[in-house]
């Protein structure tokens, strides 16, 4: 993959147009009959063809819980709508991976499951689980996916995996009377973000909100400074294990990083507070309470914005959002995650489930209710709710494959997305320790060793 520029720059100009972000909606769902649906709202093409599924069931395993499994539960009724078919959630546990090779044993797979780490498809189909699409999925994807995003689904040259759901994860999130009330405005670099860190937390509210029970969201800050400093190249390096996490790049971000966790003042409950907050709570405590909130900034993707709902704030008004900072002499980082779907049961459901997530239609109804973004390009940017999300979603098309995935969960299951293991702990005890940089990199290389070679 090559640098993000196209996406950066469209990340800025969704900064630019905040304010002139407001509400709205998507339609409902489609047409109830089999076969061929009409021209759903919000797509650019007519809706996908589908078969008659009346009397098959489904499953469909993933980690979801809240809103996201919520909204992802009006996606499989509009496909249940379309198609006949009885289609069963079935709640996950992380890691995934773990989750359905305990299902496998006991002969119960589900049909298919949505996988969040490229490393998991490539475990999943190592262990010989996955099914490749069969040609309608693949000719969806082929049409509404860029290149980029098809081979990250893929394993061998085999299509196994459609990204459903994907995710900017370089945007910092502001409560806009925080700002106010400390005279501060958007930072660009690093060095500027620290500052005005400083001058929120001399007003007498915490500055940064850091959701450090969940493991994944230190990852991503560790790879948001990583790309930005040593760069693109070396970001790969790592994400391959081609270099190792003794490497000084690593010294160097980690360094960085520790120029934020190593001040209790700028993160909300100091270290202690953090590792006791999960991600949701990160983003509410930030958007609770108006002016009053208990702090000023929270770092995390575009999802948020179904958390930052949760507290009543408006997107564009109370919460406003800029691009992760640069960092050093390096460019502004561009990070993405997504969830892909696989089938584990080569039946017509499965394939046909497949089909329908690869296309604009289904991700038209989780964009209309917010914290979605799909790269998906057919999907008609309208479908979105408000401007914000509808410009952040045009820069992720936009930069076709120019962007980087997140680092974390291109790596082995084992290393990169297990809690209380891997680069999750190690990350962990680097918040509550942020002067332990060799010792923090000893354990990185040492968990990460062990991974790549199981």
């Amino acid at each position: 993959m090559r640098d993000g520029r196209t996406l950066r720059l469209g990340v800025v100009a969704a900064v630019a147009v905040l304010a002139a972000a407001g509400c709205g909606g998507g339609g409902d769902g489609g047409d109830s009959g089999d076969g061929p649906a009409k021209t759903a709202p919000g797509t650019s093409a007519p809706g996908v063809s589908l078969p008659s599924l009346k009397g098959e069931k489904i499953a469909v395993a993933a980690v979801w819980t809240g809103p996201e499994q919520a909204n992802f539960t009006k996606v499989l009724k509009e496909f249940e709508k379309r198609t006949g078919a009885t289609v069963t959630f079935v709640p996950a546990q992380d890691p995934i991976v773990n989750f359905l090779g305990t299902k496998i044993a006991g002969g119960s797979p589900p049909d298919v499951a949505m996988l969040p780490q490229v490393g998991a498809i490539q475990q999943a189909a190592a262990q010989k689980w996955l099914k490749p699409l069969g040609p309608e999925a693949k000719a969806q994807l082929t049409a509404n996916y860029s290149k980029g995003w098809q081979g990250l689904g893929a394993v061998d040259g085999t299509s196994y995996g459609v990204y459903f759901k994907a995710a900017n994860k370089s945007l910092v999130w502001y409560n806009t009377a925080a700002f106010e009330d400390a005279g501060v405005s958007e930072p660009k670099t690093w060095k500027d973000f620290l500052a005005t860190a400083e001058t929120i937390s001399a007003s007498g509210v915490a500055p940064v909100s850091v959701g450090g029970a969940d493991g994944w969201t230190l990852t991503d800050w560790f790879e948001n400074i990583y790309l930005s400093q040593a760069g693109p190249e070396k970001y790969d390096r790592l994400a391959k294990h081609t270099i190792t996490w003794t490497d000084p790049s690593v010294a160097q971000a980690l360094t960085t990083l520790g120029e934020l966790f190593g001040k209790q003042n700028l993160i909300a409950g100091g270290a202690d507070g953090a590792l006791q907050t999960e991600f949701p709570m990160s983003v509410t405590q930030t958007f609770t309470g108006g002016d009053q909130g208990r702090t000023a900034m929270v770092f995390e993707g575009d999802f948020s914005a179904v958390n930052i709902a949760e507290t009543g704030a408006k997107i564009g008004t109370d919460a406003k959002v800029f691009p992760f900072p640069a960092v050093g002499d390096g460019k502004a980082p561009v990070v993405t995650g997504g969830d892909a779907a696989v089938a584990l049961k080569d039946t017509k459901g499965a394939q046909a489930l497949l089909t329908f997530l690869a296309s604009p239609d289904a991700a038209r109804i989780w964009a209309a209710e917010g914290g979605f973004l799909s790269p998906n390009k057919a999907l008609d940017p309208a479908a979105y709710p408000n401007e914000v999300q509808r410009t952040i979603a045009k820069a992720l098309i936009d930069s076709g494959d120019a962007f980087r995935f997140d680092m974390s969960d291109q790596m082995p299951q084992s290393f990169g997305g297990t809690p209380g293991k891997g680069e999750w702990k190690a990350l962990q005890d680097f918040l509550k320790n942020p002067k332990d940089v060799a010792g923090t990199q000893a354990r990185l290389e040492a968990d990460a060793a062990k991974a790549y070679k199981g």
